[in-house]
């Protein structure tokens, strides 16, 4: 067939659609089908080409990786699963070394570096560590990212690995000593999303955060013009249950980054490693979780997230397990081998809705991306405890949403099961901890929807089996 099937049908313009549907409507009102977010964004009940909305220009990823993560504690016991884990469909592979202790001969002991991407991430800040590791990986051809991010562990514990000028100084070292990885700096967001903070405000805040070390970065004297545009940073992202919204932040992520560090002279492309949410993970009716991390890994990947990380359904109340871990790799298995959401780059390109929503977030990231460098820049901000407070508001207001039904977690505070007992199955604490102690400043505190009623539930489940 030489001619477009759409050639039979007139053009109907954005003026008739919205004709149209207010005749539909017989006489109610317009605009009570806009949607108002939590976000500050307004959702039009249809978007159209004559909205003149400008589709910007985004590089991401087409392949993305299944990334799987392993906390190490013992090597040998590390390296079998990293082992069996890759074998089992993993693609990339996530450590969070927890001791200087670890030793990276055993623990990498048969690994094939050379096809498999290597995600680092330490509870710890040693220059001397990091030093024999550069000389591990020398000869290795290894894609490894390091996530150093002394910012986001002074936001999420309100302290310094050691205090501001030492923190900064290893930094410096690491800088130094990058040539051997991928990546060195990463800026991790989830907290902020995991913490209730808004879109805009996660975007902005990724931003002022990244901020803090391109403006480090730019006046070390050691860092030539030439290395600037090769240091490429890491972001961590958390993708939150607005599908469509979660798509646009990602998107939205690399164009105003991309902004920002050409304006320094530095690298525009970044790495971005999702995964789902903690924030509207529930104890109860566990099974939907898998919904849940279904979507916002699925966002994640039409966003173009570089590697993807789904949380397992029962990571609220269960330590790892293999069944667990299992299911969690093998949905974004279907997704990958069976969907095919790996065939192509730039998915959300051109969707008027999508388009829309980028820009709208765009302007509103830089608008509290503005005011919170013209207020003395994110690290003055985190200390005077400002953004937290706004965190802690927009928490607020969604958390008061679901606790009048507004919003709903199924099983959770909408069609409940009764018969769902949860006491005698729970293996970590899956509520906010509370351990005071001194910090320099207030930290922001992951916290999810869910904890108040589920804290209720546990409580009557006692109450009647005492």
């Amino acid at each position: 067939m030489e001619q477009s099937l759409f050639q039979d049908f007139d053009e109907v313009s954005a003026k008739q659609w919205k004709q149209k549907i207010q005749f539909e409507l017989q006489g109610s009102d317009y605009q009570s089908l806009v949607y108002h977010s939590l976000d500050g964004i307004d959702v039009k009940p249809f978007y159209h080409q004559d909205d003149k909305i400008k589709g910007l220009q985004i590089n991401s990823t087409q392949d993305w990786s299944i990334c799987d993560q392993i906390y190490v504690v013992s090597e040998e016991k590390s390296n079998h699963r990293a082992h069996q884990l890759l074998k089992k469909g993993a693609e990339s592979l996530w450590f969070i070394i927890a001791s200087e202790e670890i030793n990276f001969d055993k623990l990498f002991k048969n690994f094939n570096f050379e096809c498999i991407p290597v995600y680092l991430k330490f509870n710890f800040l040693s220059p001397d560590y990091l030093q024999r590791l550069s000389e591990f990986f020398k000869e290795k051809k290894a894609k490894i990212y390091l996530q150093i991010d002394i910012i986001g562990n002074l936001a999420r514990s309100g302290n310094w690995f050691h205090n501001l000028k030492t923190d900064h100084e290893i930094l410096n070292k690491i800088l130094q000593n990058s040539s051997n990885f991928e990546s060195v700096i990463s800026v991790d967001t989830t907290l902020y999303q995991n913490a209730g903070a808004t879109i805009p405000q996660q975007l902005a805040y990724a931003l002022a955060h990244a901020n803090e070390y391109l403006n480090h970065i730019n006046q070390a004297h050691f860092i030539s013009a030439e290395i600037k545009k090769k240091i490429k940073l890491q972001f961590l992202v958390s993708s939150g249950p607005n599908y469509f919204f979660e798509i646009a932040k990602i998107r939205t992520l690399r164009w105003l980054f991309a902004s920002l560090a050409e304006s320094y002279g530095f690298n525009k492309e970044i790495f971005i490693l999702a995964q789902p949410t903690k924030r509207n993970k529930t104890l109860y009716d566990y099974n939907v979780n898998l919904l849940r991390t279904n979507t916002e890994s699925m966002s994640a990947i039409l966003g173009g997230a570089d590697a993807i990380f789904n949380l397992p359904y029962d990571a609220v109340y269960h330590k790892n397990n293999e069944f667990g871990n299992r299911i969690a790799r093998n949905q974004l298995l279907i997704m990958k081998h069976e969907a095919h959401l790996n065939k192509v780059k730039n998915a959300a390109e051109g969707a008027y809705y999508i388009e829309n929503l980028t820009e709208q977030f765009a302007e509103k990231a830089l608008a509290i991306f503005k005011d919170i460098e013209n207020g003395g820049g994110f690290l003055k901000q985190l200390k005077e405890s400002i953004i937290q407070k706004k965190i802690n508001e927009s928490a607020e207001k969604e958390q008061a949403k679901f606790n009048a039904g507004e919003l709903i977690l199924i099983g959770t505070n909408k069609y409940q099961n009764a018969a769902d007992k949860m006491q005698d199955e729970i293996q970590l604490y899956p509520f906010l901890k509370k351990n005071p102690r001194k910090t320099l400043i207030e930290p922001i505190l992951e916290r999810r929807l869910s904890e108040k009623l589920e804290e209720q539930r546990l409580a009557t489940e006692k109450t009647v089996n005492a």
